[in-house]
C-alpha cells in the first residue's frame, strides 16, 4: 500500500503523560498483589485453592460486569470523577485484603477491588479518547499498552521483594499505588464534560447494543479474547511440560518485554502503510497462526519463538481495537461504547480459561496433542474472517482514522 500523508506530530500533554504514568502504576499495583493472594492464602495459610480461585473469579466478574455501566456513567458525569472514585475504592479493596483473616472478609475486599476497576476501566479509555486528537489515538493507546505491560513486568518483581517482608505490607503498598494514581490524575486530567445528547448514560448502552455494525464487531472479538487468555492456560501448560515450572518466568518476561520494546515502534510502522481494520484482521490472524505453530514446537526455544510471534499480534490488537471503538462511537456515547466493548473481554476471557484447559485435557486423553492448537488456530482464522465481515460496512476513511486511510 502507498505511504500516507504526514500528520502533525504527536506532542503528549500533561493529561496524556498523567494517563500513561497512571496506567503503569495501576498495572504495577495490580500485579504486585494479585499473584501473592494465592501464595499467601493457599501456600501460607493453607486455604483451599478452590476458595481463593472463587474469590479471584468474583473480582473479575464484578469488574467486567460493572465496566459496561462504568462507561455509560462516564457519558453522564464525565470520566474523571469515576476514575478517581474507582482508584479510591480499589484502594479500600486492596487495603482490606491486607487485614482479611476469613473467607468472607477476603471476598468482600475482592468485590471492592472489582467495583473500583469497573468504575475506572472504560472511563479511562473514554478520557484518552477525549484528550487525544483522532489522528493520534492509535499511538496514544499504544503508549498506554506499553505502560501497562511495563507495569505487568515490574509489579510482580516488587511484589516478590515485599513478600519477604509480609503479605500485609505488599497489600498496603498496592493500595497506596492507587492513592498515588488518583492524586496524579486529579492534578493532570481535565474534567471533560460530556456532550449533552440523548445518547449518553444507559441510553448510550442501548445505542451501542442496537448499532448493528458495532455489535457485530464486539461479538466477533470474543474469539480473539478467547485466544489472548491462552498465554495463561494452554501456552503456560505447554511451557511447563517442555521446561518445568521455571518456564513461566521467561514466558511472561518475553511476552511483556516485547510489548514494552516493540509495541509503539511497530504500530508507527504499520500505521504508515496499513488501514486500521486491515491491521486488526492481520493481527488476529497472526495470533491464531502462532498458536497453531505452538503445537509443532518440541523444544522450549521453539515455543518461545512462537510466543514472540503471538506477542507481535496481540500488541497490535489493543490500539487498533480501541481506535476503532472510539471512531465508531457517536458523540456523547464514547464511554458507553467502551463499556459495551468490555463484553468481548469478559465473555472471551471466561470462555478462554474453560476452553483452553478442556482442549488440552481432550488432546491428552485422545492421544491427539495437536488437537488444542489446531482448534485454537481455527478459532483465530474464523475470528479474522469474522472481523473482516463485521467491518465491511465501515468506510475506509472512517475505519482508518487515527491510523490513516
Amino acid at each position: 500500500m502507498t505511504a500516507r500523508p504526514a500528520t502533525a506530530p504527536f506532542r503528549p500533554s500533561p493529561a496524556h503523560l498523567g494517563l500513561i504514568a497512571v496506567t503503569f502504576l495501576m498495572w504495577g499495583g495490580f500485579f504486585l498483589i494479585i499473584p501473592l493472594v494465592t501464595v499467601h492464602f493457599v501456600g501460607g495459610l493453607g486455604w483451599a485453592a478452590a476458595s481463593v480461585g472463587l474469590v479471584l473469579g468474583v473480582r473479575q466478574l464484578t469488574q467486567q460486569g460493572l465496566t459496561v455501566f462504568g462507561g455509560a456513567w462516564a457519558d453522564r458525569v464525565g470520566p474523571k470523577p469515576l476514575i478517581l472514585a474507582g482508584c479510591l475504592i480499589r484502594t479500600l479493596g486492596f487495603a482490606g485484603m491486607a487485614f482479611s483473616d476469613t473467607f468472607a472478609e477476603l471476598l468482600a475486599a475482592s468485590v471492592l477491588a472489582g467495583v473500583g476497576g469497573g468504575l475506572f476501566d472504560a472511563p479511562k479509555s473514554a478520557a484518552i479518547t477525549a484528550v487525544t486528537a483522532p489522528e493520534h489515538r492509535a499511538r496514544m493507546f499504544s503508549l498506554i499498552g506499553v505502560a501497562g505491560n511495563l507495569g505487568m513486568v515490574t509489579g510482580p518483581l516488587i511484589g516478590a521483594a515485599l513478600a519477604g517482608i509480609g503479605f500485609r505490607t505488599a497489600a498496603l503498598a498496592s493500595a497506596a499505588v492507587y492513592v498515588l494514581s488518583a492524586a496524579l490524575l486529579a492534578l493532570t486530567l481535565p474534567h471533560v464534560r460530556p456532550a449533552r445528547t440523548a445518547g449518553g448514560g444507559l441510553a448510550g448502552l442501548w445505542t451501542a447494543a442496537r448499532d448493528r455494525r458495532f455489535r457485530r464487531f464486539t461479538l466477533v472479538l470474543i474469539g480473539y479474547f478467547l485466544l489472548s487468555t491462552q498465554i495463561n492456560v494452554a501456552v503456560t501448560l505447554k511451557a511447563i511440560a517442555l521446561a518445568g515450572p521455571g518456564a513461566t518466568g521467561p514466558l511472561y518476561g518475553l511476552s511483556a518485554g516485547l510489548a514494552v520494546l516493540l509495541q509503539y515502534p511497530l504500530l508507527r510502522l504499520v500505521e504508515r502503510r496499513v488501514r486500521t481494520r486491515v491491521a486488526l484482521v492481520a493481527a488476529v490472524l497472526t495470533v491464531g497462526l502462532s498458536l497453531g505453530l505452538m503445537g509443532l514446537a518440541v523444544t522450549f526455544g521453539q515455543l518461545l519463538a512462537c510466543v514472540a510471534l503471538y506477542s507481535l499480534g496481540t500488541m497490535l490488537v489493543y490500539p487498533t481495537q480501541q481506535t476503532l471503538t472510539a471512531r465508531l462511537a457517536p458523540p456523547g456515547a464514547t464511554g458507553s461504547y467502551f463499556g459495551f466493548s468490555a463484553i468481548s473481554l469478559g465473555v472471551g476471557g471466561a470462555l478462554g480459561n474453560v476452553v483452553g484447559g478442556t482442549l488440552v485435557d481432550a488432546g491428552e486423553s485422545l492421544g491427539l496433542p495437536l488437537l488444542p492448537w489446531l482448534s485454537l488456530m481455527t478459532v483465530g482464522l474464523v475470528t479474522a474472517l469474522g472481523l473482516r465481515w463485521a467491518l465491511r460496512e465501515v468506510p475506509g476513511r472512517e475505519a482508518a482514522e487515527g491510523m490513516g486511510a
